[in-house]
């Protein structure tokens, strides 16, 4: 079958397109302002705070379903705000709207001050005291508890360590056993499990010390490096087609925005992420401590809905569908969900999924 001829005609008039799209693009550029780009906008009050650490209440945008309040939590690596990018992509605003009642903690910005702070002060400290001001301000004796990535984590421990204080947990995109990679040994996801374990402990002691902390920045080149292709074309191929239209622009520099926002992660926190569960895989074997207690996922007996990204190639699905063996509830559920890491929570096809599936879950368990 024969290549259609493409003519000198053809050529200058697709060149000339190229120019009028760049132009108008950056006629667009120049329009835009910072206040055109807000993130995470849906109205909350802050409501408790320590240190660095802050507690939000969301305001209600429907009828409450008279459920136990939820709480949010995010990983250190990273911000909350990716469950609340833009209105018409809100995880946050899709739970209201079906009559939840949302908390979320914020982490805030760990500097060197915080270099000794342990996965034990964050979640036997600051995240029992937000459950705590939860239970006394809604007067009830169990929440629900909602996990992202590491957040999920820090939730899994608090379930196995406090029972008695949790209704029901979910938990998105969060490993749990940070082996499993190389049973699914799917190219290109794993990335950062396979670089862990081919450092030694000294190593990582080395990376944490020589700032105190986990850089955001470093971070986020690692996540860059991951999938390089997408890196390259992002800043020329995917921006010069976002810029063919204003909104799809807006929601490109929303997500950029995110991005450029990773705090640091805090240095003895970061070692125990890296070291206790990247290497040693210690939370899924039951050796993993907290406050001189033992994590034992069997001990978590509340209800689990354990949402994963099918394209996860940070979180591979086997690292987070290990968990349902190993806990103690007969009631658990899994969702698999099209996408990848964020797409879970940002994706056209996930969105549709993700809150209805959490409120239904939860209601179901009320």
């Amino acid at each position: 079958m024969s290549r259609p001829t493409i003519t000198p005609a053809d050529a200058v008039a697709e060149v000339s397109a190229l120019g009028r799209r760049i132009a108008e693009g950056a006629k667009l550029f120049g329009e835009i302002r910072d206040a055109d780009v807000q993130i995470a906008t849906t109205p909350k009050d802050l409501v408790w705070s320590q240190d660095k650490v802050s507690l939000y209440r969301y305001r209600p945008l429907a009828e409450s379903k008279g459920l136990p309040p939820v709480l949010i939590v995010y990983g250190l690596i990273g911000r909350y705000t990716m469950a609340d990018l833009q209105e018409d992509r809100s995880l946050v605003r899709n739970l209201l709207n079906l009559g939840l009642d949302l908390y979320v903690v914020d982490w805030g910005n760990p500097s060197r001050a915080e270099r000794f702070v342990t996965i034990d002060d964050y979640v036997d400290g600051y995240l029992a005291e937000c459950v705590s001001f939860i239970q006394d301000q809604a007067g009830r004796e169990r929440v629900n508890l909602l996990g992202i990535c590491e957040g999920g984590v820090f939730t899994t421990c608090y379930a196995a360590l406090y029972p008695a204080d949790v209704n029901a947990m979910v938990l998105t995109i969060t490993p749990i056993d940070f082996h499993a990679d190389q049973v699914e040994n799917r190219p290109g996801h794993g990335f950062i499990n396979l670089w862990m374990r081919s450092l030694s402990p000294e190593d990582i002691d080395r990376l944490i010390e020589s700032q105190g902390s986990l850089p955001g920045a470093f971070m986020g080149s690692v996540f860059s490096m991951m999938t390089p292709m997408r890196t390259l074309t992002k800043y020329n191929l995917d921006l010069l087609d976002a810029l063919a239209d204003k909104k799809k622009f807006l929601n490109f520099l929303r997500m950029e925005k995110w991005i450029a926002d990773r705090p640091d992660h805090p240095g003895e926190a970061a070692k125990q992420w890296l070291k206790d569960l990247y290497q040693d895989n210690k939370l899924v074997e039951n050796r993993f401590e907290l406050s001189g207690r033992t994590v034992k996922l069997s001990d978590i007996t509340c209800p689990v809905l354990n949402v994963f990204a099918k394209d996860d190639h940070i979180i591979p699905p086997a690292t987070s569908r290990a968990l349902g063996p190993k806990i103690g509830t007969q009631d658990y559920t899994e969702l698999g969900l099209p996408g990848g890491h964020v797409g879970v929570f940002v994706g056209g096809k996930a969105q549709a999924l993700l809150g209805s599936g959490i409120a239904d879950w939860l209601s179901a368990r009320g």
